[in-house]
């Protein structure tokens, strides 16, 4: 049974030598003999490209899709699994948080349970201090009450999938990509296996940016509920500030004179209705802009050659 492993390209090259070494190690111990190596490069401003183009001298089975820049790392790996030709795909990242050697134990449960179709990695306790436990938390349970489709907390990119689920997978035509979510959207029979996953050596390639863009991402690609949320929160203010003019009235009518209705109270309203007026058309303009792109027709990714 051949296998595929995917993973992609993006300041690679400190991890790369250690990382081919572990995983062909994995695949020797799995007596797997008809294998091969996809990786992706996203346009790494580093020399991970040439790194790996030399390594495949050594390593025949390495194969190269290189991208014509950043695209992404959830465009790259749509990408890379689009090239695989095994029966069983191991998706995995080669920064070495996630040791490669969880190959085998994955493949062990797949063997064991024929029936699965996808063998997963999560992390029972977030690693991180506090601020990335929070974070992630809250992330999770902000996903999970929104969508539709309920998606296991704190999943990670590892995982060994069946070459019928990743075809499907890749039926999906989203210009906005989620995977964390189009993964467990798709359906078919997946198992979680608890992995430790250790500290990066050195600064991580997702900054708080990324992690922001993510979130919104994630949120907007996998429900509509915000804009639900924006209906009924204006007709609650709609309601008050109708609640509001009655009472300023009444109160007028009663003490007449002495009630002076002054600007501040006017001031603070309109900058208020200003304040969610302006955020409720920002919300919409994301949910427009992700149709438009959706309708444009471009490809995700564009590939300027492939090794």
């Amino acid at each position: 049974m051949k296998l595929s492993v995917v993973s992609t390209l993006y300041r690679s090259k400190p991890f790369l030598d250690t990382f081919l070494q572990e995983i062909l190690l994995a695949i020797t111990t799995l007596e797997i003999s008809d294998f091969e190596l996809i990786f992706v490069n996203d346009g790494s401003p580093d020399d991970s490209l040439s790194h790996l183009i030399a390594k495949k001298k050594e390593i025949p089975q390495i194969k190269i899709v290189d991208f014509s820049r950043n695209f992404g790392h959830h465009y790259a790996i749509q990408a890379g699994l689009q090239q695989v030709t095994g029966e069983r795909i191991f998706l995995i990242d080669n920064d070495l948080e996630v040791h490669p050697n969880v190959l085998l134990e994955f493949y062990r449960i797949m063997d064991e349970k024929p029936e699965l179709d996808v063998v997963y990695g999560f992390q029972e306790q977030r690693k991180g201090g506090f601020i990335e436990n929070f974070s992630g938390k809250i992330f999770w349970k902000v996903i999970n009450y929104i969508s539709e489709v309920k998606i296991p907390a704190n999943i990670l990119t590892e995982r060994l999938m069946t070459r019928n689920y990743v075809e499907s997978l890749l039926t999906l035509k989203d210009a906005n990509l989620f995977l964390g979510g189009m993964l467990h959207w798709v359906g078919f029979n997946q198992q979680g296996v608890a992995v430790k996953k250790g500290l990066r050596q050195g600064q991580s390639t997702y900054s708080l940016k990324m992690r922001m863009q993510l979130m919104v991402q994630a949120v907007t690609s996998f429900s509509g509920k915000p804009l639900e949320f924006l209906f009924y929160f204006g007709l609650l203010v709609s309601m008050f500030s109708f609640l509001f003019v009655i009472y300023l009235v009444l109160i007028k009518i009663i003490y007449n004179n002495e009630v002076q209705l002054g600007w501040t109270s006017i001031i603070a309203i309109n900058v208020m209705i200003l304040g969610i007026v302006s955020t409720f058309l920002g919300l919409i303009g994301i949910y427009i802009f992700k149709i438009f792109k959706q309708v444009q027709g471009r490809p995700n990714y564009i590939i300027k050659k492939i090794l």
